[in-house]
């Protein structure tokens, strides 16, 4: 029977140190691993096609994979009625080409779409910004049709699907789970879907962030090269998800206080006032130095949120199992040593360049030899290689409610005219 663990900050560091080698496991499982909304808009996937503008020739076989497909769905925690099943069935009795063609393209739009960017949209992604290019509405009818003549539908949809092993480990425990066992069900379902949000190639190289687990991973050729505990945003100022590109780090970084805390260090000792023209203050720095809040390194990753991975002065809070304090960003453990992991291809910084760079007092960047993908993701469950179950974490934002709810909901079927 699968165990839903949510004593997972209870593990000890040799677990940790046990699962680095095992390549499927960047987001933290079975280890110590990691709500406002911005004004930004979220970046989301289009809307399936409502009225599709031109017809594909089905065939009674390509429907009946189209149905095939359908009815196992709920394999990859879908649920067959949002894909009507019985209206599809019904057109393939009909022997009506017309009735036919329009319903089975309007369900292969709505299937590939979810397949490849996720079931769940809108506002029940909270606080979502990373952008998925893996479909889009001229690719999907080029690729519907091509599965159509070839007889390809059923792989041609599963080749949609995420590619990381996370997705492939979750889908194997969701198969044999209880189907009494609701409550697991549901988590393994939309940690499924998010993985779903994803784009499924991730880069031969990437930094990734899950929030739940307080962990931050460097992994490269599928494995996990680097791992460190991290600090992540308070409830009050919740890190979002979103993708970056990280093109540096700098070391002795000057701290840019964001507006909304601005307030908190007027007036105090060890920041420095930005004025405009007339004099005004517009904003306060914080320079380098042992008090800096950005610690002795920050990785250049440019992003409309202001959300970064760093280093702190608060290094005590690693120790907690619990680790959400931050405004936003990401403190990372180690952050010197998880920065002279990514700048090894560069041959140039080594740990006593690292260190001369620190001793100079000044603020120095140091570029990667190319610029390295950063996913900050919001995982509450990952599956445990090889055991058959799950390791849950905390639903900190409580994010999970709005997910389940939008997967469960009968309102998606709408989207066809019966």
């Amino acid at each position: 029977m699968q165990k839903l663990h949510f004593a997972v900050f209870g593990l000890t560091l040799a677990a940790l140190s046990a699962s680095v080698a095992a390549q499927s496991d960047p987001v933290g499982a079975a280890q110590l691993q990691p709500v406002p909304l911005p004004e930004a808009t979220s970046i989301l996937p289009p809307p399936p096609v409502q009225a599709p503008p031109i017809t594909i020739e089905w065939n009674r076989a390509a429907a009946g994979d189209l149905l095939n497909y359908i009815d196992r769905v709920g394999e990859e925690g879908l649920d067959p009625a949002d894909y009507q099943p019985e209206r599809l069935r019904e057109a393939i009795g009909d022997r009506d080409p017309t009735k036919l063609n329009t319903v089975a393209t309007e369900l292969f739009l709505r299937l590939s779409s979810d397949l490849a960017l996720g079931h769940v949209r809108g506002d029940s992604r909270v606080d979502w910004h990373v952008n998925d290019p893996d479909l889009n509405g001229n690719e999907q009818y080029a690729m519907m049709e091509r599965a159509v003549k070839n007889g390809s539908v059923r792989d041609t949809l599963s080749a949609l699907l995420p590619t990381h092993p996370q997705y492939a480990e979750l889908k194997s425990v969701l198969a044999t789970t209880p189907k009494s066992e609701k409550a697991t069900l549901d988590k393994i379902r939309i940690n499924m879907d998010r993985w779903r949000w994803l784009p499924r190639d991730l880069g031969q190289k990437y930094v990734i962030v899950n929030v739940p687990a307080y962990m931050v991973a460097l992994v490269e050729d599928g494995r996990v090269v680097a791992r460190r505990r991290a600090v992540a945003g308070a409830v009050k100022t919740a890190t979002p998800q979103l993708n970056a590109s990280i093109s540096g780090v700098i070391f002795n970084p000057w701290w840019e206080v964001p507006k909304s805390i601005a307030p908190e260090v007027r007036g105090k000792k060890g920041y420095v006032a930005v004025k405009d023209e007339q004099g005004n203050v517009v904003r306060y720095r914080q320079p380098p130095g042992p008090s800096n809040a950005l610690g002795r390194m920050k990785l250049v990753m440019p992003n409309e949120h202001a959300i970064y991975l760093h280093d702190t002065n608060a290094k005590g809070l690693f120790d907690k199992q619990a680790r959400a304090y931050s405004h936003g960003c990401i403190r990372t453990e180690d952050a010197l040593g998880f920065a002279e992991v990514l700048l090894q291809s560069t041959g140039k910084w080594d740990k006593d360049a690292i260190k001369k760079a620190l001793a100079s007092g000044k603020s120095v960047q140091a570029n990667l030899a190319a610029p390295v993908p950063v996913y900050i993701t919001y995982f509450t469950a990952a599956a445990v290689a090889d055991k058959r179950e799950i390791v849950a974490y905390k639903d900190i934002y409580s994010r999970d409610t709005p997910v389940v709810t939008a997967l469960n909901s009968r309102g998606n079927t709408a989207f066809a005219s019966k």
